[in-house]
């Protein structure tokens, strides 16, 4: 992690965190009130174990992300 002089830096966790945020909310993620359709049958709300896995791989990959330009 890189920090400033000022401390005033952010934790790479917080920033991707606010990514994750960011995502969620554009794509829908994680909506109670969102619900997928399959094929023409009804639509179909997702489990919430289902939602916190994928929650979960998103902050991962959100986390890569944010800390893939600091590896260098």
């Amino acid at each position: 992690m890189a920090t400033e002089a000022t401390g005033t830096a952010r934790r790479t966790e917080d920033i991707a965190l606010d990514l994750l945020k960011f995502v969620a909310a554009q794509a829908n993620v994680g909506s109670k009130a969102s619900g997928a359709t399959t094929g023409f049958g009804l639509p179909t709300a997702p489990k919430s174990d289902d939602q916190v896995t994928h929650l979960l791989e998103l902050y991962a990959k959100c986390r890569q992300a944010v800390e893939a330009p600091l590896a260098k």
